[in-house]
């Protein structure tokens, strides 16, 4: 769906190349995750795919046509929710949805059904200028969704959201990505990327530093150990094990029968503490 070769790109007057040779690719149906600090080239690279940027070095091709190829054509294929909403604030959630409906070519989703599916139902007459930031960017998903995009570009999109409507935003991707979207994802919010996210790039000053599976990272930067906490003198105590030979560890084996223990987990690794470790950078 995405292939970019050799990508780089500098703002007009600009010292600094924002992106710089980045190479990387996003399947058909793959949830994409970009992930990195404020400033570190996320936004720019979602700005260059969705055609909002020319001007760039180096070749993408979106939909297996070069971007340069295409036209206003574009927009009907793509969906996009941007980080800062912009919508019409005089106007009403409804008549938002109804506007930008009328903008494309293809048949749209009714406003009503998609303000019901970010949680906008009951605030759907109300002017957009009397939204909070949250509902502003449950609007901004609702709109990016209007003509059922094959491509769907997502920065930051659980930003200034609660836990329950972060979570409906998370279970909407997912219900986009069992329909057959693709879903390019940008975002700092690293538990967001762990949880939705098919394969992930680290980008840090312009530059991708790694591009692999959550899964694959956590196993790669995890400690194959076991930490188990368990009731000793009426206290919690904790005690590490390796996974190599666990079975056959006697002192695991008397923990276990003695009917002791509290919690259980692996050491697995955090893609925060991955994306420290790999780029040496916080994500502040």
């Amino acid at each position: 769906m995405i292939r970019v070769a050799n990508m780089s790109f500098t703002y007009a007057g600009g010292q600094k190349t924002a992106v710089r040779q980045l190479d990387f690719h996003v399947a058909k149906g793959e949830i994409f995750g970009f992930l990195g600090p404020s400033g570190a080239g996320k936004s720019t690279t979602q700005k260059i795919l969705n055609g909002l940027l020319r001007g760039n070095d180096g070749e993408v091709t979106v939909l297996e046509r070069p971007l340069t190829d295409w036209g206003s054509e574009y927009y009907e294929q793509i969906g996009v929710s941007f980080e800062l909403p912009n919508h019409y604030l005089k106007l009403t959630a409804r008549e938002n949805l109804t506007y930008y409906a009328a903008l494309y070519a293809a048949a749209t989703r009714p406003p009503e059904e998609l303000l019901a599916l970010v949680g906008l139902e009951n605030d759907a007459d109300l002017p957009v200028g009397r939204f909070s930031k949250g509902m502003k960017n449950r609007l901004s998903v609702a709109r990016a969704l209007l003509h059922s995009p094959r491509l769907l570009f997502l920065d930051e999109p659980t930003a200034g959201l609660d836990p329950v409507n972060a979570r409906r935003i998370k279970n909407i991707v997912r219900q986009q990505q069992a329909a057959g979207t693709t879903i390019f994802l940008t975002t700092h919010d690293m538990q967001v990327a762990s949880d939705l996210c098919d394969r992930v790039a680290f980008i840090v000053d312009g530059e991708i530093k790694l591009i692999d599976a959550p899964d694959k990272l956590r196993l790669q930067y995890g400690r194959p150990q076991v930490q188990v906490g368990f009731q000793l003198n009426g206290h919690v105590e904790r005690a590490v094990f390796e996974l190599a030979g666990l079975a056959e560890n006697v002192r695991f084996q008397q923990l276990l029968s003695a009917e002791s223990i509290q919690t259980m987990h692996t050491q697995e690794a955090t893609l925060e503490d991955i994306f420290i470790e790999v780029t040496g950078r916080q994500l502040a």
